[in-house]
């Protein structure tokens, strides 16, 4: 081969090269055009530059720059050509780098959770254990062995939800008491924590599912002024100090019995439409054990006297974070329990 043909075939090389990387539309297709005109064994490039050897010593100066010119330029025509086909961002809405990030959602624990294991613990400060029992109960621990008379209201099917003929979601977690009563010699003080139902309809007041708390004490010689210190130490605690009051009531299961009230956390007592304008809010049930819950529990009633006390945490928690609807507990929304735990 002479300079002159060899000079050709660099031209020739040239406007090839040009014509093969501008036909490449996809980066898989200009890497291959660099294989064919760059690659090592097989590349155009390489196979003009083994022919250098068949020059005149003389012409293989020059020959050898126009190899390295005609390189320089496929490299140029690549590295051009690689620019233009980086991929687009498709068509269509844009993110906007500017906007703040969103945040994560922020949840807490629960406003019950929190009155519940908190109730636990001043009880636990007064000799209190905690005792847990089954859901599904018999009608004779529900209401039976609670002294409930056969034609109680609160055994028909608009009041309780059955399982079966004898089995029934549990009511209330007195069930609790009678299993303690019956494994436990005295003295006894318990708190029964728990899921309790009942075929109320859900509305801003009442929920078919909802959380109790009760509690035991059982020993000789107590009586109703021991009920009324506990209770009312509880009160003081759990809200930093209030009055309270106990007025008449009555429980199939206690004699006496007495609901308690704390003035009214909203407008502390000054009347207003969340207190009915009475200045008080009833947060518990109690009264002293009936002496027939006793002896059905296997208890000698001359020797033990007792006294018990049930109340719904879901409405303490109501109170202590003014809320207007109870429904808000149950509706897992995470904005609420981030506002209400902060």
């Amino acid at each position: 081969m002479t300079l002159d043909e060899f000079v050709k075939a660099v031209s020739a090389l040239d406007t090839h090269a040009s014509a093969l990387v501008s036909a490449a539309t996809t980066p898989a297709e200009l890497e291959s055009a660099r294989n064919a005109l760059l690659g090592r064994k097989n590349g155009d490039l390489s196979a003009l530059m083994k022919s250098l050897p068949s020059l005149p010593a003389d012409d293989r100066r020059e020959a050898g720059a126009a190899v390295n010119r005609v390189k320089t330029t496929i490299e140029e025509l690549l590295a051009n050509r690689a620019g233009s086909l980086v991929p687009v961002a498709p068509s269509g809405p844009r993110i906007d780098l500017t906007m703040p990030a969103r945040e994560n959602w922020k949840g807490g624990r629960h406003p019950v959770t929190v009155v519940i294991e908190e109730i636990e613990s001043i009880f636990r400060e007064l000799g209190f254990t905690i005792a847990l029992g089954p859901e599904a109960e018999t009608e004779w621990y529900n209401f039976t062995s609670l002294n409930f008379p056969e034609n109680h209201p609160a055994m028909d099917m608009h009041d309780t939800l059955y399982l079966s003929d004898e089995v029934l979601l549990r009511t209330h977690t007195s069930p609790v008491q009678i299993r303690t009563m019956q494994t436990t010699k005295p003295p006894i003080r318990i708190l029964a924590p728990g899921n309790v139902y009942r075929r109320d309809f859900f509305d801003a007041s009442h929920a078919p599912m909802f959380s109790q708390i009760e509690g035991l004490a059982v020993d000789e010689g107590i009586g109703f002024v021991d009920l009324k210190a506990t209770l009312t130490h509880f009160a003081n605690r759990f809200f930093g100090g209030t009055k309270t009051r106990f007025r008449p009531s009555y429980f199939p299961f206690t004699e006496p019995s007495a609901e308690m009230d704390v003035e009214c956390q909203i407008c502390h007592g000054s009347g207003c439409s969340s207190c009915k304008n009475t200045g008080w809010m009833e947060i518990l049930g109690s009264g002293m054990v009936h002496p027939n819950v006793l002896i059905a529990a296997g208890l000698d009633a001359e020797r033990y006297t007792g006294w018990a006390f049930g109340m719904g945490p879901a409405r303490i928690a109501m109170l202590r974070y003014k809320l207007p609807d109870i429904r808000l507990l149950y509706d897992s929304d995470m904005r609420f329990l981030a506002q209400v735990s902060s």
